[in-house]
């Protein structure tokens, strides 16, 4: 079948990548848009259900969950009508992704507050479809936005643009950053700690229930730990954007690598860090810490070329992004290229998929709901064959995505 019809569905013949394993030749059960049941090779009876699928020994992960992304197909998130999410919406879920945050980038405040109506606009939509449709909705979820900036250091810019960055000298300064407006999106901003303000910032949001990430930052240890006290625990595409790492001046990756409670993303494309330093690093704070992005740029999914992004002239070459300046601008992968990445380093299925899901839920405060295949969670669910190509993406337990028939 092609997809769900009634409240009950049940994928069969599937390798099912749990929070603590793989369970092969399992199936899994959905009800009303939620996982009911997981039942292992050693079933002697599967329950009846309103629609079967038969996943022919695909591997089920959760959805992935995209933290970072600027864009794709075109769209940039600065720039966007809600028709434009609508579609990078579309893209992300052909490409296993069900939930995401679009990410902005420092802005004057009246491309804030067109950004973020656009945001607001197609949170309402889904909101509306996920109605109509019985809890459901047929393209990755948009959960509220990220802040990239603009309250980030002049000296680790990398590719914004530092005629919009800010101080922060109090609440009102954060008040001129428009909100979604709705009590379930989420709002995260990427910070440097270092900044005028920057730790009063930390306590304001933290105050207002917003995540909190530091990136494009060279804050030293004692900033950090004020800055970590106030609530700031997590860090954002680790290693870029950040004063290097020195024997005399530890800085902001010396801390990251030694804080047990401190959470880092990475950008796994095998531009932006080596992929032996992507292995270095999960050995070093292990699969618990880390989550994968995608820092996707509106040239993804366009192919080599030149793009104007950002107000300037940025060109993709071999799947690397260059600005006027010669500086890395972001990416043009997809969280499925980042899960391949991880897994071609040998790292496993389940450590990856703590890494694009459970960890970004985790984060995001939402792993009640998202992030792993358990009873009781949505059903966002990927299924990827041998070659790691999405064949089946599932949001709310409906059809977003499906090419087993093609």
């Amino acid at each position: 079948m092609n997809d769900l019809h009634g409240t009950t569905a049940l994928l069969r013949n599937v390798r099912i990548v749990l929070p603590e394993r793989t369970a092969e030749k399992a199936s899994l059960l959905i009800h009303e848009g939620r996982i009911a049941r997981v039942f292992d090779s050693t079933a002697s009876q599967l329950p009846a259900a309103d629609s079967v699928f038969d996943l022919d020994g695909l591997t089920l992960f959760p959805g992935f969950i995209d933290l970072h992304i600027h864009g794709a197909l075109g769209v940039d998130t600065m720039l966007a009508s809600a028709d434009d999410l609508r579609r990078v919406s579309e893209f992300l879920a052909r490409n296993g992704v069900t939930a995401w945050l679009p990410t902005l980038v420092p802005s004057p405040t009246e491309q804030y507050e067109h950004a973020v109506a656009a945001i607001k606009e197609t949170m309402l939509g889904q909101s509306r479809e996920t109605e109509l449709a019985g809890s459901q909705c047929y393209q990755a979820r948009v959960l509220g936005v990220h802040y990239e900036g603009p309250f980030v250091s002049s000296e680790q810019c990398g590719a914004l643009h530092r005629e919009h960055f800010r101080s922060y000298s109090g609440a009102t300064d954060l008040d001129m950053l428009p909100t979604i407006g709705n009590e379930r999106a989420l709002h995260l901003m990427t910070l440097a700690p270092e900044i005028n303000g920057g730790i009063e910032l930390v306590n304001e949001l933290w105050r207002r229930g917003w995540i909190i990430s530091i990136g494009h930052t060279l804050a030293a240890v004692d900033v950090l730990e004020r800055a970590r006290a106030e609530g700031a625990r997590h860090m954002t595409h680790f290693m870029n954007a950040m004063a290097p790492l020195h024997h005399r001046a530890p800085g902001p990756i010396g801390w990251g690598l030694s804080r047990d409670d401190v959470t880092c993303d990475l950008i796994a494309d095998g531009v932006h860090m080596d992929p032996f330093m992507l292995r270095l690093l999960v050995r070093l704070m292990t699969p618990d810490r880390l989550s994968l992005i995608s820092d996707a740029i509106a040239a993804t999914g366009m192919g080599d070329g030149e793009y104007q992004i950002w107000g300037e002239t940025i060109s993709v070459k071999d799947g690397r992004t260059r600005n006027a300046r010669g500086s890395i601008a972001g990416s043009v992968i997809t969280m499925l290229d980042a899960v391949r990445m991880m897994l071609s380093l040998g790292v496993s299925e389940v450590h990856v998929a703590r890494m694009a899901s459970t960890n970004p839920a985790r984060l995001l405060r939402i792993d009640q709901d998202y992030g792993s295949i358990e009873e009781g969670k949505r059903a966002d669910l990927v299924a990827v064959d041998s070659s790691g190509d999405v064949r089946l993406t599932l949001v709310g337990g409906r059809v977003a995505h499906d090419t087993r028939r093609l």
